[in-house]
């Protein structure tokens, strides 16, 4: 696993609303037993959003929104198989991060 790594959703309960986890833990602290995930929503599910806080990605050909307001620690064995990667929204991911940690 690595950051910008996006993530099948493991729990069935909630894998209709958000399909995909994306890890944004930097790779230097690999070694804890925990990743920093920001949970992926099906639009139809998130329903309206922040632009800054909440991107749109394409992951597998379905578009996504990132809830950042949401962003949580999880063991690695609650971590789905690896699907995609999201280093191509870099630059919108790291200002949602700032967005939420600074409000700018």
């Amino acid at each position: 696993m690595a950051q910008w790594d996006v993530h099948r959703n493991p729990s069935r309960a909630s894998r209709d609303r958000v399909p995909y986890l994306l890890d944004i833990q930097a790779d230097l602290l690999r070694s804890l037993g925990t990743r920093v995930v920001v949970p992926l929503y099906d639009p139809v599910a998130f329903g309206p959003r922040a632009r800054r806080l909440n991107p749109v990605l394409v992951i597998e050909g379905r578009e996504v929104v990132a809830s950042f307001a949401e962003l949580a620690g999880i063991p690695l064995s609650a971590l789905g198989e690896r699907v995609d990667g999201a280093e191509h929204a870099r630059t919108s991911l790291v200002a949602a991060l700032d967005c939420l940690l600074s409000g700018v």
